[in-house]
């Protein structure tokens, strides 16, 4: 069987914060229900099969850049990192990753980082179908994938799915209000629910006693945060 390929976005990527010496970031390889530029349609469950085997023999998914350039040269087909998690969830394949400290990993993550947007901004996962539902009506997906079996996961410049972009990311003018940052401040910053708390409440004394530069240095400070999930 022929190894195939369906490209998605970046979805909701986080990268460790600015301090952490590990290149790491999050994002989904695939989405359910999502009809590709081939026509085709993962559902749910299509990798449980996949993903428990890879549990078991301990031989995960691969993490290529660009599918490897489609070569076979050593440096081509060599991994850039590793996955350190892979899950279905309700909204498709849920990975984590791991960038080498190598001139790829390192060049790799630095374009993950760029500002004011990803160089970087999409996932493409390499497969063989294993089993499948072939369309019966013109308007239906040409096949909807029941069971894949995953080999990689690359990082890449073109998706196949022209809807499947990177997510903006949230910004600080993104958020409603100062209650929303503590939820953010946990997830992107690390904190405890405690330190996040008197984070928010400095910024709310700022606000009331009228102080624009400290309340200015805290929402920078903020927005720095949030700058970590470039």
């Amino acid at each position: 069987m022929a190894i195939e390929r369906a490209s998605f976005s970046l979805r909701e990527l986080k990268l460790a914060p600015s301090e952490s010496k590990e290149m790491t970031f999050e994002g989904y390889g695939a989405v359910f229900g999502n009809v590709d530029s081939y026509g085709d349609v993962i559902q749910p469950g299509a990798f449980a099969e996949s993903l428990a085997a890879s549990a078991q023999s301990q031989v995960w998914p691969a993490m290529l850049l660009q599918h490897g350039g489609y070569g076979f040269g050593a440096e081509d087909m060599t991994p850039i990192g590793i996955w350190t998690s892979l899950a279905e969830d309700g909204v498709g394949l849920k990975v984590t990753g791991k960038l080498a400290d190598t001139a790829r990993g390192r060049e790799a993550y630095a374009l993950l980082k760029m500002e004011p947007r990803p160089a970087i901004s999409g996932l493409s996962i390499g497969y063989i179908a294993k089993e499948w539902q072939q369309r019966s009506k013109p308007e239906e997906p040409r096949r909807t994938l029941k069971k894949v079996d995953l080999l990689e996961v690359s990082l890449v410049t073109f998706p196949a799915n022209g809807k499947a972009r990177i997510s903006a990311v949230k910004s600080l003018d993104e958020i409603a209000s100062l209650a929303d940052a503590e939820a953010f401040l946990r997830e992107v910053g690390g904190l405890s629910k405690s330190q996040a708390v008197a984070f928010i409440a400095r910024v709310k004394a700022a606000s009331g006693r009228g102080d624009p530069d400290l309340e200015q240095e805290l929402r920078e400070s903020l927005a720095k945060r949030g700058r970590a999930l470039l």
